[in-house]
């Protein structure tokens, strides 16, 4: 490489840099957004893969850009000091997780292994295509087959990422009646022969169950689900607009109250959708006065094998 070049590439290397230190430490109002009040933040677990399907997003682009901005240094750095792979990516982690720990210190960020992983992909992206078109003779042909190599290489990055999410990934199972699980104990709600009634005017036509009271006394519906994690329990609550205008429903899981629904919660029928993130083995609905419940079903967060 002839001296002039070199010094022109070091020169463009070193405001690239700085450009990039720009980024990581001062742009998007880091300063004035300084995470001091809440202290360090450390992530040191993945939380997402690195690049999925293009989406006219802004979180897709700084994904993209995570990855595309750390390319340059791949080809660059070992073009200019004859490093080898193994070499260079040990060198660029440990630059990398420096520069990651100092976000944090600094409380101009935060430490995200996602963004060490991100970077770690530009760079040995940037690598590959510096051994496929950078050698002491470069042609057009060479840098044409570099830029194809990194096209290629970041759609490789997005099939293997959305290959990842779609095997590692919950989705939500269809809605069952909570009345369907196997063991429960105490009451049963009203399950066949749905009769029709009226909340704030409206006529309600219960479609899988509804939960009642025994007269004046409270009653107990109780469900073991098994360890169940990452449930969503759907209902609708209302008080019938024959009788008194009192009554009032309390859910438990594990014996421990998630929520309360009474006269004063409001004067018509209500969607509730309440999720349980923790593991649940025990859910309990009590009813009291003229309150119902109705339609209550849950569903899970499942695997696709699942």
């Amino acid at each position: 490489m002839e001296v002039k070049l070199r010094k022109f590439i070091i020169a463009g290397t070193i405001l690239y840099t700085i450009l990039i230190l720009y980024f990581l430490y001062f742009a998007f109002n880091r300063v004035d957004h300084s995470t001091s009040d809440y202290g360090y933040t450390f992530m040191l677990v993945p939380e997402k893969v690195p690049l999925r399907f293009p989406e006219p997003t802004f979180s897709w682009l700084f994904q993209f850009g995570n990855i595309a901005a750390f390319i340059p240094f791949g080809v660059v750095i070992p073009w200019l000091y004859r490093f080898s792979f193994g070499k260079f990516i040990s060198l660029f982690v440990l630059m990398i997780l420096v520069l990651e720990s100092l976000q944090a210190l600094t409380y101009l960020g935060s430490f995200d292994v996602d963004d060490v992983i991100s970077n770690t992909l530009g760079a040995a992206i940037g690598f590959i295509a510096y051994r496929v078109g950078f050698s002491s003779k470069i042609s057009y042909k060479k840098l044409i087959a570099s830029a194809l190599s990194i096209g290629v290489l970041l759609v490789g990055v997005i099939v293997v990422s959305e290959t990842i999410n779609y095997v590692v990934a919950t989705r939500e199972s269809p809605i069952q009646a909570l009345h369907d699980v196997k063991e429960m104990n105490g009451n049963m709600p009203m399950a066949e022969n749905l009769l029709s009634f009226t909340v704030a005017g409206k006529k309600i036509e219960p479609k899988m169950n509804v939960y009642s009271s025994d007269g004046d006394k409270s009653t107990s519906y109780t469900y073991v689900l098994g360890n169940k994690k990452d449930i969503t329990l759907y209902s609708y609550f209302g008080i019938p607009d024959n009788g008194d205008f009192k009554g009032e429903v309390t859910i438990l899981a594990d014996g421990k109250v998630r929520a309360q629904y009474n006269e004063q919660y409001n004067n018509g029928a209500e969607h509730l959708i309440l999720p349980f993130f923790d593991k649940v083995n025990e859910i309990t609905i009590i009813v009291s006065g003229n309150a119902k419940l109705w339609d209550v079903g849950f569903s899970e967060m499942k695997h696709w094998w699942e």
